[in-house]
């Protein structure tokens, strides 16, 4: 008797449309739901360790800056310690390590507030430099985008980072270092995102 199999079709892929904002970052769209909005403090008032505001733009393969991207971030806190159950360590109360931003509508910027991330020990007992994870989603990206965010005054843990260090050519790496500068007396690191073109940002297949 032969057997007939039934194969399920692949669901068709959808960029993130225009009504992402509202129903992931709300705030930003003018729809006051959520008492504390996910994005604007990322560490939280009570986290310890060097205030610094990370801030870009995530520009196409002509240059031009895209204007509404969704960005999520997730860091570890001064202490390389995550805001996670499974986590060794403590964290300060309130530390959330975790946020979502959109970019301006009309400039294409984004930007958040945070302490500097200390350096975090992987399942390898490798440590890796301090860094922001970030995940980018917008209309013509079909699958999220995942890279990270070093800065680019920590060059001794970035030469020892392991992941890295995966990356073969220096110049690719460098696509991943946040450059450090000064407004108003407070911290801020640039990191723009390439998407395609020279200059490309390195991103992560996971």
């Amino acid at each position: 008797m032969r057997q007939h199999l039934d194969y399920l079709k692949e669901t068709p892929s959808q960029t993130a449309g225009p009504y992402v904002h509202i129903g992931l970052a709300p705030g930003a769209a003018g729809f006051e739901i959520y008492k504390q909005e996910l994005g604007r403090d990322i560490a939280g008032p009570n986290a310890a360790g060097e205030r610094i505001r990370v801030e870009g733009r995530v520009i196409d393969g002509m240059g031009s800056p895209i204007k509404d991207v969704l960005l999520e971030a997730w860091q570890a806190n001064a202490n390389g310690i995550y805001a996670h159950p499974e986590s060794e360590g403590d964290v300060e109360d309130g530390f959330r390590g975790w946020g979502r931003v959109i970019t301006n509508f009309e400039t294409g910027e984004w930007g958040f507030d945070t302490v500097k991330p200390g350096c975090v020990t992987d399942g390898n007992s490798s440590v890796m430099a301090p860094h922001v994870s970030l995940w980018i989603v917008a209309r013509g990206i079909n699958i999220g985008l995942h890279t990270r965010l070093y800065f680019e005054d920590e060059r001794d843990a970035n030469a020892r980072d392991p992941v890295l260090n995966l990356i073969e050519w220096e110049h690719r790496r460098a696509t991943l270092f946040a450059k450090r500068g000064e407004r108003d007396g407070k911290t801020v690191y640039r990191f723009d995102i390439k998407l395609q073109g020279e200059d490309e940002t390195v991103f992560f297949d996971i």
